[in-house]
């Protein structure tokens, strides 16, 4: 026992009573009754939503200290405690779960408390000093929960976004590359998993591009609609018990401070209450992830085999398939990507609900809102990079079994659909099939056309070029 205490223990009190308080740690007895209460997930913040967090927070006490609101010492302690959280350190103290009553208030009140004692340390003090420096009086001075916490999540989801815009191009641009690399590869192309159309693999990579570019410009997109923030609107966006030179001057400090082009929304009661700007931008990556998920089951499906299935391209070996099956490789990557991307769609759906649940003033569901956001912008960012860094530079053509198949399938007849029309190329389909002769092989020996004249027709610069012109057929012969 010291001074009556248990050793290692330090007593704080707050509204509702006294309670002891590891005295090794940053946080007080909020935190404390959070972490008791709200033991739902395991989850923790993302780190970027706590730099986030720690930016807001820094950017109020510049505020407020400049206008004269935190005279002294205590205003630039309280700076350059939030400084230090914002560069990655005293994450460890942000505890509360991810999933909490309050709308976010006890999110809040952990950083004030934690911020509180590094400030009160940086000034001399211990940790838990509120009189020194108090979470309330001080580090929460002209906040509330209600205009900080969004405006937090805006400043983390900007700057995720931006990172992901960044792999979503180095994907874009790797499947690029293997466009060009496989735009001589001729393959079946295949609806509803029957042979189609013959085309070649460039093609395929091609398309999966596009889709990537598109995804890009939606991120780029979407990156505006977040930039109108409600800190200084208190508790409903009216800026109730905050001085008006503080509601106008803190968004510029915010934007200062994080670099990002972040400004206070006109109508700040509907910056707070209305979250519809959050499913629009999980809606863009509920798109993008509909792109990964199309992307990875069709390399699963190219890839598989590689004996017994299609087997047109090969992954990176990336580790080990089978704890039993020498020898086998699985589509690892484009698996995980898999699960990640319907993982991202299951959370547009939760972000929809809540954010449509909201009443009146406030949604009290931003908690959930957050941790979903987050998750999926951290879910793509890292399949992204997992495909274009780990997976796609690495795929290989087999030219040889892509053309081999090309040949066996009477898909390659449809060509000449024009030229000698459906029903006769059924029927040469069927004779090749049943004769166990290839497409061209019949066509030289029924005297439709030479081996010249085949080559030409089925080669990679015939099927890449968009529509026939007259003339190409008049080599045919119509039987």
């Amino acid at each position: 026992m010291v001074n009556g205490k248990p050793e290692g223990i330090r007593m704080e009190r707050d509204g509702l009573g006294e309670m002891p308080i590891p005295a090794d740690v940053y946080w007080g007895t909020h935190t404390a009754r959070a972490v008791r209460n709200f033991p739902f997930s395991g989850y923790r913040l993302h780190p970027a939503f706590v730099c986030a967090f720690a930016q807001v927070k820094q950017a109020c006490a510049r505020t407020n200290a400049l206008l004269g609101y935190l005279p002294g010492e205590r205003g630039p302690a309280i700076m350059d405690a939030c400084a230090e959280m914002a560069d990655g350190a005293l994450h460890d103290q942000i505890v509360v779960d991810a999933f909490q009553g309050g709308a976010g208030t006890s999110t809040n009140m952990n950083f004030n408390e934690v911020i509180a004692s590094r400030a009160a340390e940086l000034l001399g003090g211990h940790r838990g000093d509120r009189d020194l420096v108090s979470p309330l009086r001080h580090v929460n001075m002209h906040q509330s929960t209600n205009d900080a916490y969004p405006t937090a999540l805006r400043v983390a989801v900007l700057n995720m976004l931006a990172e992901l815009e960044k792999i979503v191009s180095t994907l874009q641009e790797t499947l690029q590359a293997k466009e060009a690399e496989f735009r001589d590869v001729v393959k079946v192309g295949r609806t509803e998993l029957t042979d189609a159309v013959p085309m070649t693999l460039g093609m395929t990579f091609g398309a999966f591009a596009e889709a990537v570019a598109r995804d890009r410009w939606r991120l780029f997109k979407c990156r505006e609609r977040l930039k109108r923030v409600n800190l200084g609107g208190t508790a409903i966006g009216t800026g109730l018990g905050a001085p008006r030179d503080y509601v106008l001057a803190v968004a510029g400090h915010l934007a200062a401070i994080t670099g990002l082009p972040v400004s206070r929304a006109e109508n700040m009661v509907d910056a707070t209450q209305n979250g519809d700007v959050f499913a629009e931008v999980s809606g863009m990556l509920k798109a993008c992830a509909a792109n990964l998920l199309k992307i990875a089951s069709d390399l699963r499906l190219l890839s598989s085999g590689p004996d017994a299935g299609l087997g047109e391209i090969v992954l990176p070996a990336l580790q080990a398939g089978s704890s039993i099956m020498a020898g086998k490789v699985n589509p690892v990557m484009p698996e995980a990507v898999t699960q990640a991307a319907l993982r991202v769609m299951a959370n547009d759906q939760m972000i929809g609900m809540a954010v449509g649940m909201g009443q009146l003033e406030l949604n009290h569901l931003l908690p959930l809102i957050t941790h979903s956001l987050i998750e999926s912008l951290a879910l793509l960012t890292a399949s992204c990079r997992g495909l274009a860094e780990d997976c796609v530079p690495e795929i290989q053509a087999r030219p040889e079994r892509c053309r081999t198949q090309v040949e066996r399938s009477g898909a390659l007849a449809t060509v000449l659909v024009p030229v000698l029309g459906y029903e006769a190329v059924e029927r040469l389909a069927k004779d090749a099939r049943q004769e166990g002769r290839t497409v061209p092989a019949q066509l030289v020996l029924s005297g439709i056309a030479s081996e010249e004249t085949v080559d030409r027709l089925f080669s990679p610069r015939q099927l890449c070029k968009l529509g026939f012109t007259p003339g190409e057929f008049e080599e045919v012969n119509t039987p």
